[in-house]
């Protein structure tokens, strides 16, 4: 269905090509799995697939790409819409209507479908992924998983040969990204439609995958064999390596049915816990960080500068001032709020307290609340009831002035906080902003994610690439209290465990952080509770092993296997298991 000759790109300014020399055969009815590291191509090839790359993104393809016989360096993206459908890391870009129903159906409207056949495959379209609820919804109001939950349904509505994923379940929660593989799975199994994906959460996806195709070294081959010597895996593989297990399991169902000797090696044992945070127990004060920076300079642009874009992110660049450190006391404290947007009930009745040197990470599903709520800690979102304080101030009613020198949001979109040419040019922006050394958000660049280049734009950036510069540029303030929205999208294994080293340093130094996540396996590596939100309220608030290891959706993968035991993560495993 899909062969690659000889296939290598080379972007414009670049030194080298980005993929190279890739000669494989993707047949028909498969559900492929690409997987590698940040930066490696992943998208580059699936832009080949889809003829995106080079006719839209520019530079220059060398070999030959075909499609069912097309030929991708003929045929632009719109001779290949029949063909291929694609959904791209960023699902807002995807979208050309106001509302869900009208998005599903545009894509037959461009092939020319009859009406009785679009009605017919919108309204299957809709139960097959959840959306029934929000067929009458603009878009916009949406949560970003709920958003790439309609950009995956307006890509198979026209029932293409081909799809195109690129980190189709990165914003989901994992019963809908479930819901949305089983969905992919009929396609492929049922209509023999012919699925090419890339996901960094390969812990969701790998046990779905007929082969998996490893980049940069452009290896294809069955799923255990490629991830026997693959360098990124998800934890049940890390887990069956370090057991031995033969042969390698993919599935938690696999691995339990080994684990077994495992379980006997580490009864009697106990998990290291994280350090415990200076929660409101008696036993340590809660006082904000001692950043150990200068206080922050004078701006170095007027208000607005930089174009004027989204001026709201660009202020909360800023350090903490150590004169304005905030009293003993909870660092974060919601009482009883309430958000309404529209006839939408976001919030109702959420009490919330979060201490220095606390790690918390909101959980639940798509449309929970979860980002409402960071919303409504920096003040963009207005509560409509209750009391909420950061650092004894009502975020809505601050100066933003003030306020960012208590609180910092990395949100869902980075480029919400990307705006200059180069990444050299972003870093010293942040440092400028920041009070911070020059060089400083260079430095936290370089250890979240290796290999960037200065002068690379942040659009030419990979979704996780951006997210990590969007991340240092943040982390350069160092403010006391740091809130991430989804902070794993996107982001491979490896420059996820820089990212959790980043933030638990961050937490022993006294910060707080609250994160809203989708990511189970980070919750547990990372977060000293966990605050479950459904519909609009909370529902459970607890330790982090309490909380995870009792729900079937928020459990890790190593908590599941080794049930009932509260082993969270591979790390506690190995480290239980060193003489």
């Amino acid at each position: 269905m899909i062969r690659f000759e000889n296939v290598s790109v080379t972007y414009d300014g670049e030194a080298g090509p980005t993929l190279r020399n890739v000669d494989l055969t993707v047949p028909e009815g498969e559900l492929v799995l690409l997987v590698g590291p940040s930066g490696v191509g992943k998208s580059t090839l699936l832009g080949a697939v889809s003829g995106l790359v080079p006719h839209f993104t520019g530079g220059t393809l060398g070999g030959r790409v075909t499609v069912d016989g097309r030929d991708t360096r003929t045929h632009p993206p719109r001779e290949l819409a029949d063909l291929v459908g694609t959904v791209g890391q960023d699902p807002l870009a995807h979208f050309v209507t106001d509302t869900v129903e009208d998005e599903l159906a545009y894509g037959m409207e461009s092939l020319g479908l009859p009406p009785s056949v679009m009605r017919r495959r919108v309204e299957e379209t809709l139960d097959l992924l959840g959306l029934a609820e929000l067929r009458d919804r603009p878009i916009a109001t949406l949560s970003g998983g709920q958003q790439q939950r309609v950009a995956i349904g307006s890509v198979l509505t026209p029932h293409p040969k081909v799809l195109v994923l690129d980190e189709p379940t990165s914003a989901l929660d994992p019963s809908a990204a479930e819901d949305v593989l089983a969905v992919l799975q009929r396609l492929v199994h049922d209509l023999g439609t012919t699925v090419l994906m890339a996901e960094h959460r390969l812990e969701r996806v790998v046990q779905y995958a007929d082969q998996v195709l490893l980049l940069p070294e452009a290896v294809i081959g069955p799923p255990a064999e490629i991830m026997s010597v693959s360098p990124v895996h998800p934890p049940v593989v890390a887990l069956g390596r370090l057991a031995g297990w033969d042969p390698l399991p993919l599935s938690v169902r696999d691995a339990r049915r080994a684990a077994g000797p495992l379980k006997s090696r580490l009864a009697g044992l106990l998990p290291r816990s994280a350090p415990p945070p200076g929660v409101a127990d008696g036993t340590r004060p809660l006082t904000a960080p001692d950043t150990g920076a200068t206080p922050p300079r004078p701006p170095a642009r007027a208000e607005g500068g930089r174009g004027g874009r989204n001026s709201l992110f660009r202020r909360r660049r800023a350090v903490a001032d150590p004169s304005t450190a905030a009293p003993a006391g909870p660092l974060v404290s919601v009482d009883r709020l309430a958000v309404r947007r529209g006839r939408v009930e976001a919030l109702r009745e959420v009490t919330v307290r979060v201490g220095a040197g606390e790690t918390v990470a909101l959980m639940g599903r798509n449309g929970a609340g979860k980002s409402t709520l960071l919303g409504a800690l920096v003040g963009m979102v207005a509560p409509t009831g209750g009391r909420i304080r950061v650092a004894g101030l009502a975020p809505h009613t601050t100066d933003p002035r003030e306020l960012i020198k208590q609180v910092g949001l990395v949100p869902q979109e980075p480029r919400d906080l990307l705006y200059a040419d180069t990444v050299a040019a972003e870093c010293a922006a942040a440092d400028a902003d920041a009070g911070a050394a020059p060089g400083s958000c260079r430095q936290l660049v370089s250890e979240l994610l290796p290999g960037v280049a200065d002068g690379t734009h942040p659009r030419d950036l990979s979704e996780g690439q951006r997210l990590a510069l969007a991340l240092a540029v943040v982390l350069t303030a160092r403010p006391p209290l740091l809130l991430l929205d989804e902070p794993t999208r996107g982001l491979d294994y490896a420059a996820k465990a820089r990212l959790v080293t980043r933030l638990r340093a961050l937490a022993a130094a006294g910060h707080a952080i609250v994160l809203a996540t989708h990511d189970v396996e980070l919750a547990a590596e990372l977060a000293h509770r966990v605050v479950v939100v459904a519909g609009g309220e909370v529902v459970a608030d607890g330790p982090t092993a309490e909380v995870v290891v009792s729900s079937p959706a928020f459990s890790p993968q190593v908590a599941k296997i080794l049930a009932p035991e509260p082993w969270l993560t591979v790390d506690q495993v190995e480290e239980a298991l060193r003489p």
